[in-house]
């Protein structure tokens, strides 16, 4: 079925845009496997929570993973199935224990003290396909990340609805992991990318 929906859609491309170079094609193929896998994990996704009864509280906390996510960037899975897994781990299993269980306030400022801590050492956190040359938008990624999870935090101790807050402190715990080292390590991925591309365009000068 991927491939079906990546060479029908790669073939319309072509046919009305000949003048496409492959390095466009490729770009656009990257483009479809991404939009391709995101539907198909949300639909998934969807019904498992629709039946665990979790649905609102799926859409919630995934609303507000991508919030700290996208400025803050992290690793991709090489696999569809790993992604799948791995989403499904996060997005179902997650918002279901934030929903059932309370955790003192106490708690929460320690854990989103170390969340702060990690998104503003590691953040942007970038991928071998994307890395962020620029150090200009490096710090602002880096800044917004912290901003965010500075404000995320603060919600969370401040409001008395227990989901949303375990929700909060829970994404930047998660995005810690995802944006560190450790984890890029754990999948066997290439960290600071931005650092290989530099070095790689210096050599080849």
């Amino acid at each position: 079925m991927k491939k079906l929906f990546i060479n029908n859609s790669l073939g319309l491309v072509r046919k009305y845009y000949p003048e496409y170079s492959e390095e466009k094609i490729a770009e656009i193929e990257y483009g479809l496997l991404s939009i391709y896998l995101t539907v198909t994990k949300l639909i998934v996704i969807s019904i498992i929570a629709f039946l665990l009864d979790i649905f609102i509280e799926s859409l919630i906390f995934t609303i507000l993973y991508n919030i700290i996510r996208t400025p803050s960037f992290g690793l991709h899975a090489t696999k569809s199935w790993i992604c799948l897994l791995s989403s499904a781990i996060i997005f179902i299993s997650m918002p279901y224990l934030c929903k059932y269980i309370i955790i003192p306030k106490i708690v929460l400022f320690i854990f989103g003290t170390i969340g702060i801590f990690f998104i503003y050492k590691n953040s942007p956190a970038d991928t071998e396909k994307r890395p962020i040359i620029n150090k200009q938008r490096r710090m602002a990624f880096k800044i917004i990340s912290t901003v965010i999870a500075i404000t995320m935090v603060v919600i969370a101790l401040l409001i008395n609805n227990y989901f949303i807050s375990n929700s909060l402190i829970a994404v930047i715990l998660i995005q810690s992991f995802i944006i560190s080292p450790f984890a890029y390590e754990l999948f066997h991925l290439p960290y600071d990318n931005y650092k290989n591309y530099i070095n790689n365009y210096l050599t080849s000068v």
